[in-house]
């Protein structure tokens, strides 16, 4: 399915938060932690189909009220951290949307059939060969 990163990309909201952890001063006059939050149910760029599939993919992340939350810190960099964040978004929505293809399962051939009747009798026969003979 294509999808239209730029218009989804519109419908994201930021937030900006002081990150956690050391760091000094620094960490503690800063908002440099990125929080995206993506609303699936009120989204205008996904179809009812693809919000459907992402509702199944993705439900052990989505909020009660259906949003999608992800939060980056990884750099001290607010800009950074916002591309790092959006990045990880679209990435998360192409694999939610991505469909597996059906798989087909495949025919036996007859020769190989043939072949593991023919070990399996020869197998047979060679371990009717051991036994002792009956004497009557």
């Amino acid at each position: 399915m294509i999808l239209n990163t730029d218009a989804l990309i519109k419908e994201l909201s930021f937030k900006a938060i002081r990150s956690s952890g050391s760091g000094g001063q620094h960490v503690n006059k800063v908002s440099s932690k990125i929080e995206l939050s993506f609303n699936l149910h009120g989204s205008l760029v996904l179809s009812d189909t693809q919000k459907e599939r992402l509702f199944v993919t993705l439900k052990n992340r989505l909020t009660k009220d259906l949003m999608l939350m992800l939060q980056c810190d990884e750099s001290r960099s607010q800009h950074k951290n916002k591309a790092i964040v959006t990045q990880r978004f679209l990435q998360l929505i192409k694999e939610g949307l991505h469909v597996p293809k059906k798989r087909k399962p495949t025919k036996i051939p007859r020769a190989v059939i043939a072949k593991r009747l023919k070990n399996k009798n020869t197998q047979s026969i060679k371990k009717v060969n051991r036994k002792k003979p009956d004497i009557d």
